[in-house]
């Protein structure tokens, strides 16, 4: 798919049919993850594959906007190690991009996801931490729910010129 479509056509999706994705493509898409740019290369990331429909159900009573996991083929947290900073404050900024990758090669391959973030809010980190026996000092910044999609949104406009602005404010 060309990056200009993918990155213009990547809607948020809700619905899956409940097959599962083949642990190839689950690789692929981890691949395209990793590729994200970082802070002094620093690569602080770390991904939680899930696949287990108990993990599934337990992350729907920790953060309730996580209902599409239900006929999700796998949920996949993606979390930060600060201890692995070479350049201290920019893990935040370096899982975004990471995640933004994943949700973009999501799109490319023909399934579809949901970005569902648990970071800053500190009772479903600590929880989710808790679920997963994340180390102390890893942080699990969302859990992307990912599926075969069950229906198909166009490409949204977003593009605002209101919000854009030359050489000054």
């Amino acid at each position: 798919m060309d990056a200009m479509k993918a990155i213009l056509g990547r809607r948020s999706i809700r619905k899956f049919t409940g097959e599962t994705i083949p642990d190839t493509d689950i690789k692929k898409l981890l691949e395209a993850a990793m590729a994200a740019p970082s802070a002094c290369n620093q690569q602080p990331w770390h991904f939680v594959v899930a696949k287990d429909k108990k993990t599934h159900e337990k992350v729907m009573e920790i953060q309730p906007y996580t209902k599409m996991l239900e006929k999700a083929s796998v949920a996949v947290f993606v979390c930060a190690d600060p201890e692995l900073q070479t350049c201290p404050g920019f893990w935040v900024q370096d899982i975004t991009a990471a995640t933004e990758n994943l949700l973009l090669a999501v799109h490319a391959m023909g399934y579809g996801a949901t970005w569902c973030g648990l970071y800053p809010n500190d009772d479903p980190v600590w929880k989710v931490k808790e679920l997963l026996g994340l180390p102390k000092q890893v942080m699990p910044l969302n859990v992307i729910a990912i599926g075969v999609p069950d229906e198909e949104k166009p490409p949204s406009n977003r593009y605002n010129e209101d919000r854009v602005h030359y050489e000054k404010w």
